[in-house]
Order: structure tokens, then C-alpha cells, then sequence
């Protein structure tokens, strides 16, 4: 038998078991039958962020944005091209920290476009400042092989 993810529908928020081999067969969620992975972020705010954080097993890379912010705008292109090669081994989320006030300064958003990559529940690491594509994904594969 092979391991078993809990895997956070991103239409319906209902808690799918994949097992971790079919990850990359397109499932669709058991509830509400839609697909699990786009291969674009998930925009989440702050009580939909806590509940997948809390009840999935994948890895989250979490982009805190404002839409005030020119180089937030410039690097959603990259983020979005990112969750296309980084799924379906771990979710893309975007959190606007103009509408998470209360989670961005939990968890000590001091300035954006922030990154945060989030294990097990748990931050492992974090950085500020615009990446490209190639840098995102570096980025994480760096982080994940240590976390």
C-alpha cells in the first residue's frame, strides 16, 4: 500500500486521501469532484490559509502580496508559471496582506512580496524580494531537500 496524502480541495476545501504514487494522475476532488491541482496559485484568506495549513500534508509556498505593490505585480507572472512546474508536489498559495492583517503580522510580515515555505504545519524558510520563475523553484527545491 502506498502512503497517503491529505491533500485540501481548492473549490470546495474538503480533505481528499491520495495516495502520494497518483499525486500526478489529475485527481479530482471525492466532494465536489473538481480537479485538485490547477497548476495556478490559490488565492486564501486568512481562515481558508489556517485550514489548509493545518490539514494538508503537502509542502505550501505562500506568496504575501499587495496589490499596491509594483514588485508583487511583477513577480505573479513567475509565481503563477512556478505552480505549473512545482504541482502537484505542493501547493501555491497567494495571500493578499491587505485583506490578512491579522495573519501577516502573526506571522511577522514585515515586507512584500514575501516567501514562505511551510512543511508539516510549519514555516522552514522564508525570503523577501521579486523572483523569476527559475528562482522560485530553486528556491524551494533548495529548502525542501533541508526542511
Amino acid at each position: 500500500m502506498s502512503e497517503s496524502l491529505h491533500v485540501v480541495c481548492p473549490a470546495c476545501d474538503a480533505v481528499n486521501r491520495i495516495p502520494r504514487a497518483r499525486l500526478s494522475d489529475a485527481p479530482n476532488c471525492g466532494k465536489c469532484h473538481r480537479p485538485l491541482f490547477s497548476g495556478a496559485p490559490l488565492a486564501l484568506d486568512e481562515s481558508r490559509f489556517a485550514h489548509v495549513l493545518s490539514r494538508s500534508d503537502l509542502p505550501l509556498l505562500v506568496d504575501f502580496w499587495a496589490p499596491w505593490c509594483g514588485p508583487c505585480r511583477m513577480m505573479a507572472p513567475a509565481f503563477e508559471a512556478a505552480a505549473g512546474r512545482l504541482e502537484p508536489n505542493m501547493r501555491l498559495i497567494k495571500v493578499n496582506t491587505e485583506e490578512a492583517q491579522g495573519l501577516a503580522a502573526r506571522l511577522g510580515i514585515r515586507s512584500i512580496p514575501t516567501l514562505a515555505l511551510f512543511q508539516t504545519g510549519a514555516e522552514v524558510a522564508r525570503t523577501a524580494g521579486a523572483m523569476d520563475t527559475a528562482g522560485i523553484v530553486r528556491w524551494v527545491q533548495q529548502h525542501l531537500r533541508r526542511a
